[in-house]
């Protein structure tokens, strides 16, 4: 059977060696772990279920658009205003101070986010870090929370993107946003 390479990359090498060492001393055994043992254990000290998800993860396929995607819709004057606060890097430039504006915002930096995935405060940190240049990581992560976009721990140990339905202006934003990803590539 021939091996399939399967690209492995953390994005906070910090977090993965605790995750990774907590698993490996709450092991019952005093064996060392078998090889499908490890991959396992490597693939949820990187968030993965177990190690096939990593490589279902790996194998899926580019999704097709779906039909709201392939049909651009009309942007708002605020949708307009919170699409120029990214710069070409996708990076948000500044914080806008109409609340409109924010919200519509909110829904790009909710999207960088994986959903079903259980993010640490540091790891939440450095997503809106990268995606900012106003170094105002801290109130993008309340307002994130503030518009039932994420959701965390009354001890703020856990982070999860929740599973929101965005209105047609919200959709409109994403959608545009997306094409200009896409046209970046």
């Amino acid at each position: 059977m021939p091996r399939e390479p399967i690209p492995f990359a953390v994005a906070d090498l910090s977090v993965f060696a605790r995750a990774l060492s907590r698993a490996l001393t709450a092991r019952e055994s005093d064996d060392p772990p078998s090889h499908v043992e490890m991959l396992n254990l490597l693939a949820r000290a990187s968030g993965h279920r177990n190690f096939q998800a990593l490589r279902a993860a790996h194998r899926a396929p580019a999704t097709p658009l779906a039909a709201e995607d392939r049909t651009p819709l009309p942007l708002s004057p605020h949708a307009r205003k919170a699409l120029r606060l990214f710069d070409s890097r996708d990076r948000m430039t500044q914080w806008p101070s109409r609340f409109a504006v924010q919200r519509l915002a909110m829904w790009i930096l909710w999207s960088r986010f994986e959903l079903r995935r259980v993010y640490t405060e540091k790891e939440v940190n450095a997503v809106l870090k990268a995606a900012n240049l106003f170094e105002d990581h801290v109130t993008l992560r309340r307002e994130l929370i503030n518009h039932r976009l994420m959701s965390r721990t009354s001890d703020c140990a856990e982070y999860r993107k929740l599973a929101a339905r965005p209105d047609e202006d919200a959709r409109a934003v994403l959608h545009a946003w997306r094409a200009r990803a896409r046209k970046a590539l």
